[in-house]
Formats: C-alpha cells, sequence, structure tokens
C-alpha cells in the first residue's frame, strides 16, 4: 500500500503546506492511536463544491486585473486545483448585491414583456463565464430567491421579510420559471433550485417568510405545476435553505408521499451551530434526499474578522460533520469580497475565502482557501464516504473512495501534536499530525 499524506499549517498567518510519503507496514495487533478505516462500509456520492456567484462578487471580480481574475478562477474552477463544479446564485438582488434589483418590478406585466436580465449580465455573468472556461466544461447551477418582486410581497418592499401574496403565488412560480429559462436559453445549465433563502427571517435586507405548510402548498399546486408546464421538472427542487436547526422538521412537515418526486433534497446554513445530528436524522428516515450546505460565511457581526485561522477550522469542523453525517454537496457563500467584506447594500459584511483590497489593489488568499483546498482537492464527484473510527475525539477525520484510491482529512484543531497510525485493513502507517493543522492522505494499492 502507498500512502501520501499532504499537511497544511498556518504560523504567523503564513501558509506551509508539505507532502509526506509515509512507510507502511503490515500490522494487525496494534491498539493505541488507530484511526481505521472500513471501505467495507459505504455511505452517501459525493456531488460535489462550488460557491456563490452574486452581484458584490461579480462587482469585485470585475475590479481585477486580467492575471488575477485568471489566478482566482483557476484556484477555484480548474480540475487541478480546486475543482469547483457548481455555482449558487441569486433569482434578484440579495444582500450582496450593490443595491436592490429585479428583473421585472411591474405588476401589470403579467407576460413578463418587460422582462430584463440587464443586471444579471453585468456583474454575474462575466465571473460565470471566466469560472465555466477554467472549468473547462458546463458548471451545474442553483438559483435561490431572496424576496419575491415587492408588488408580490404584503409588505410591498424586498426588505423585512413579509409574505408573498396568495393572488401572486402562480405569478411567482411563473417568475421563477422565466428566470430558469433566460439561463438555459443562454446556455447555462441551470440544475437545482431553492424555493427561498432563509424562509424563517426577516432580515434587514432582501427576504420573504414562509411557514412549511405554506412552502409545501407552493410547491404542490403551484411551483411543480408550472415547472412541469414549461418542461422544466428535471430541476432538482431543495427544501429549506436555512440553518441546520430545523431543517428536520421542515423534511417532516413536507415530505409526503404527494410531494417526495418534487423534492430532490433538503439545503441548510450552518450559523445556528453544528446540528449534525438533524443530518443524520434526514439521511435515516428519507435516505433518497440529498443533503446540500447552499450556504457558509464567516460573518463579522458574530466573527472577529482577524481570527484568521480558528475561523478557517470553523469550516474544516462543519464540513467534516456535514460530510459524516451524509452532505453530498458543499456551497460556499461569495467566491470574493472586497476587503471590508463587501459591498453589501445593508452593511453585513463578511469574510470569503479571496478578498481585494482596493487601496493596494492586492488579491489575498485567506486562511479559509487553504482548508477549502485540502477537501475540494482531494474529494472527486462521485467518491463515495467509507467508515471510520479514531481513538480520540481532537482528531476529526473522514475518508472516501473512488476508483481504488481512498482519500482521508484530517483535523487537529488542537495545540498538541498527536501521533495516528492509520489503519486499513492488515496495513498501518504512521503520522504526525501538527498543531492546528488539516492533512488529506491518499492511499493507493491497497486491495
Amino acid at each position: 500500500m502507498r500512502v501520501s499524506y499532504t499537511e497544511t499549517t498556518y504560523k504567523n498567518n503564513i501558509r506551509k503546506t508539505i507532502e509526506h510519503n509515509l512507510t507502511t507496514i503490515k500490522d494487525t495487533d496494534r491498539e493505541n492511536n488507530l484511526i481505521n478505516i472500513y471501505p467495507q462500509m459505504e455511505y452517501q456520492k459525493l456531488e460535489g463544491f462550488g460557491g456563490a456567484v452574486t452581484d458584490s462578487a461579480g462587482y469585485v471580480f470585475s475590479l481585477l486585473n486580467e492575471e488575477q481574475k485568471s489566478e482566482m478562477v483557476n484556484q477555484y474552477f480548474s480540475t487541478e486545483n480546486m475543482a469547483y463544479n457548481q455555482v449558487r446564485i441569486p433569482i434578484d438582488s440579495c444582500d450582496f448585491s450593490l443595491e436592490h434589483y429585479e428583473a421585472d418590478s411591474d405588476p401589470d406585466d403579467t407576460e413578463f414583456q418587460k422582462f430584463s436580465f440587464a443586471r444579471v449580465e453585468k456583474y454575474i455573468l462575466p465571473l460565470l463565464d471566466a469560472a465555466e472556461k477554467a472549468y473547462g466544461d458546463k458548471l451545474d447551477i442553483m438559483l435561490s430567491p431572496w424576496s419575491t418582486p415587492a408588488y408580490m410581497k404584503t409588505t410591498g418592499e424586498r426588505n423585512h421579510g413579509g409574505k408573498l401574496k396568495p393572488e401572486y403565488r402562480k405569478r411567482w412560480a411563473e417568475y421563477i420559471c422565466r428566470y430558469i429559462e433566460e439561463y438555459r436559453n443562454r446556455g447555462y445549465h441551470v440544475a437545482k433550485l431553492t424555493m427561498q433563502n432563509e424562509p424563517k427571517a426577516v432580515q434587514t435586507w432582501d427576504s420573504c417568510i414562509y411557514t412549511a405548510e405554506e412552502q409545501k402548498e407552493f410547491l404542490r399546486d403551484y411551483l411543480w405545476p408550472s415547472l412541469k408546464a414549461h418542461g422544466l421538472d428535471d430541476i432538482g427542487i431543495y427544501l429549506w435553505d436555512h440553518n441546520k436547526e430545523r431543517v428536520f422538521e421542515w423534511a417532516e412537515t413536507i415530505i409526503d408521499t404527494e410531494t417526495t418526486s418534487m423534492i430532490r433534497g433538503m439545503a441548510f446554513h450552518w450559523y445556528s451551530g453544528d446540528h449534525f445530528e438533524a443530518l443524520r436524522m434526514i439521511r435515516e428516515k428519507y435516505p433518497d434526499k440529498q443533503l446540500l450546505l447552499s450556504e457558509a460565511c464567516i460573518e463579522y457581526s458574530k466573527f472577529s474578522a482577524d481570527d484568521y485561522l480558528n475561523n478557517a477550522q470553523k469550516y474544516a469542523h462543519d464540513m467534516m460533520g456535514n460530510l459524516n453525517e451524509g452532505m453530498n454537496t458543499f456551497l460556499d457563500w461569495n467566491l470574493i469580497l472586497n476587503e471590508e467584506g463587501g459591498p453589501n447594500h445593508v452593511g453585513n459584511f463578511c469574510d470569503a475565502p479571496y478578498l481585494f483590497d482596493r487601496d493596494s489593489k492586492e488579491l489575498k488568499e485567506s486562511n479559509i482557501l487553504g482548508y477549502l483546498w485540502h477537501f475540494t482537492h482531494f474529494l472527486e464527484p462521485g467518491a463515495v464516504r467509507i467508515g471510520v473510527s479514531r481513538y480520540t475525539d481532537k482528531l476529526e477525520v473522514t475518508a472516501f473512495e473512488k476508483d481504488d484510491k481512498i482519500i482521508f482529512v484530517i483535523l487537529n484543531r488542537t495545540d498538541e501534536e498527536l501521533t495516528a497510525h492509520i489503519c486499513l485493513g492488515e496495513y498501518c502507517t504512521e503520522i504526525t499530525v501538527q498543531p492546528k493543522s488539516i492533512g488529506s492522505g491518499v492511499m493507493t494499492e491497497w486491495k
């Protein structure tokens, strides 16, 4: 058996990545400090990784010079680097937009004759096109609305929540279809859809609230019939698109014998904490449904902007827990923002893996990018999660197999140097896991 192990540490905020070729021995008697890998225990299949192409991300991307643009999209989307194969794009404006915008704001335009993609063309499509060029193929796109057009809501504005007026449910379903068709007619591959970003959150930015029962009714009686009528029922619909603490309840309320064929899976965010057990229960009760993290970022309102390493470790910890409880897809939030974590039209600033300093004109990688690389570079779409056991909770571990190659990722968030013996069948290899490190191992010729 051959084992290579690539480990990243950050000292004084400087990334150091080292690859080791490890020695393996035959050993079935060892008992202590073990991390066991069990390829005979198979779980979910990985669909891939990606990030969000927002109006703000597209705007900041437009400020880069050509060399910086190439560096960024190749790091994210080239199959030699992070190999992102998916993106999430808002339907109309969200908080990470320069301002509010809608493709059609006219309540009298029942046939969407005034529907305009001009704002999408300005900032979103150039970044999307560059990403697809770097990827070398079409990316899977997931669309998500933050708000209906203002005239369709009980509040008459995009911000501060409000509900979809009953008389506009059919038109809103048709509006979503019009958006999908606009992308598809231009040659883009819209593959996934969530019905509403954060349907329980009344935000100071674009937002619209639903109960689970209201969303079930909208899906069953309006959205799904419209998608079918337009030949768009191949779209994978994901419920919830909000924090994990209520994802199981929404699944139980909406998924039944009548709706299950309309639903591909559950989308979730991370802002309210781990709640990994909620994913496990969905996986157990609804084994045919996909689990997709649709948004994660470090919010500066909650976490320090300069706590670089801890912020990256939060990402890795969440990734580990989600993967080990059944996650199929991870979609990060903004691909790039400016140095203050914007622009954001309500000042809701956040971190991103790439930040662009508008004064120095420098494109900066955050520690988050280095940590995400350890998952996205090594774990390929189609890989199947396999069983692991570990001797200590000081190390977080996940493992996948594809094409007779086993990939494992180890996270050490402690200040201790820890020794682990990675065991696969009759083979063992010893690893010294550095303090505050993340590492990815590749095992070949193990059969």
